[in-house]
């Protein structure tokens, strides 16, 4: 783990990259592509910009007991984005009978008052079971299991140098 202790700030930078890039392409996919994101894929995105904003916070800090707060947020966004994106997977590979994953946008607008429609705007339109894009055989939301994933592991071994050297 030579990468972890030259500079945590650098691993950080690394993961606030990364957070802006899945961001920019999740926007790509749904404003070039057309994808319609769904409920599920909404909490992702949270959970990315939440770990980005603890990625960015922890960077910036030279304050240990801040870092290693920062450190465990992010296992625990990394985690819960991990399941978030699990579940879905698993939706994706054995679809219910039934899917429900909330009404379609236009919908929402032209059948509530816009204070009720703009918060269902954020939780999606699109079906979670739908896979409609692929890269290497994996949907987005296993590729987003598997980012979390690692973003969880890394934020493990952060604290694990910290406490190592306590």
């Amino acid at each position: 783990m030579d990468w972890l202790d030259n500079s945590p700030r650098r691993v950080m930078v690394a993961v606030l990259l990364a957070c802006l890039g899945l961001l920019a392409f999740g926007l790509y996919l749904q404003e070039v592509v057309g994808l319609v994101p769904c409920p599920m894929c909404i909490v992702q995105r949270y959970a990315l910009i939440l770990i980005a904003v603890c990625a960015a916070l922890t960077g910036a800090t030279g304050k240990k007991g801040l870092q290693v707060t920062g450190y465990v947020a992010m296992v625990v966004l990394g985690v819960l984005g991990a399941y978030v994106a699990a579940r879905q997977s698993w939706l994706q590979w054995y679809p219910p009978e039934v899917a429900s994953c909330g009404r379609d946008l236009y919908g929402m607008i032209e059948t509530f008052p816009l204070q009720r429609a703009i918060p269902m705007i954020f939780r999606g339109g699109g079906d979670c079971t739908q896979v409609d894009w692929t890269f290497l055989g994996g949907s987005i939301a296993n590729w987003s299991f598997l980012w979390f994933s690692a973003m969880a592991l890394v934020g493990l071994a952060l604290v694990w140098r910290q406490t190592r050297r306590r």
